[in-house]
C-alpha cells in the first residue's frame, strides 16, 4: 500500500525473540524434570511439566504464524520452524516420561535424577545457543556442542543403569524401570537432534 509517496512493508515480527521465549519455556519444564525426578516422582513437579508443555505449545504456534506472516526472518524460516519442532519435542518427550511414569507406579530414581540433572545442563547450553544463533553464530555452535556432550553423558549413564537391571528378580519392576530410563535418554537425544540443526542453520548463513 502506497500512502503520501512512501511504500510501507509488511510487519517483521521478531521471530527471533518468539524463538527464545519458546526455548526458556522449555527450560522451565526440564528443570522441573529434573527436580521431578529427584522427589521420587512429585505430583507438583510433574505439574509443571506439563504446565510449561502447554505453554510451549503456544509458543510454538505463535511463531509459526508469525513466519507465514513474516515478509523476512533473519534466519532462514524452514530452520526457524525445524528448529522450534525438535525444541518441542524436548518438552513433549519429558511430559510423555512422566506420564509413563504415572501409569507404570514406577517412581524416578538415582539414575533417572541423574540423567535429569544432566539433561537440565544441556537445555541451559541450547537456550545459550538459540539466544545466540544470529547475533553471535560461534559462540551459538559452541554451546550446542556443550548440549551435545551433556546429552552424549546421558547416554553413558542410561547404559550402566540398564545393565544393572539385569540384577532384578522382579520382571515387573525391571520392565517398568528400563522405559523410564529409555524415556528419559529419549528427552537427551531431542536435545541433540535440536544442537544439530543450530548448526545446520549456521553453516547455511555462513
Amino acid at each position: 500500500m502506497k500512502r503520501r509517496g512512501m511504500w510501507f512493508l509488511p510487519e517483521t515480527p521478531d521471530v527471533i525473540a518468539m524463538l527464545a521465549k519458546q526455548s526458556r519455556v522449555t527450560l522451565e519444564g526440564v528443570d522441573a524434570f529434573a527436580r521431578w525426578s529427584t522427589s521420587e516422582g512429585d505430583a507438583v513437579d510433574a505439574e509443571a511439566i506439563r504446565d510449561a508443555e502447554h505453554r510451549a505449545d503456544d509458543c510454538k504456534f505463535e511463531l509459526r504464524r508469525a513466519l507465514r506472516a513474516s515478509f523476512s526472518t533473519p534466519l532462514d524460516s524452514e530452520d526457524l520452524y525445524m528448529i522450534s519442532e525438535r525444541l518441542d519435542n524436548v518438552i513433549n518427550e519429558a511430559r510423555n516420561t512422566v506420564r509413563e511414569s504415572e501409569l507404570m507406579v514406577v517412581a524416578p530414581d538415582q539414575p533417572t535424577a541423574r540423567m535429569a540433572e544432566r539433561i537440565a545442563v544441556g537445555a541451559r547450553h541450547l537456550d545459550a545457543a538459540l539466544a545466540a544463533v544470529v547475533s553471535d553464530p560461534d559462540s551459538a555452535t559452541s554451546e550446542a556442542d556443550a548440549a551435545t556432550r551433556c546429552s552424549r553423558e546421558v547416554e553413558d549413564i542410561y547404559r550402566l543403569a540398564a545393565a544393572d537391571l539385569m540384577d532384578y528378580s522382579d520382571l515387573r519392576s525391571s520392565t517398568g524401570r528400563r522405559e523410564l530410563y529409555r524415556g528419559t535418554l529419549r528427552v537427551a537425544e531431542h536435545i541433540v537432534s535440536v544442537s544439530e540443526r543450530v548448526w545446520y542453520a549456521v553453516v547455511k548463513e555462513s
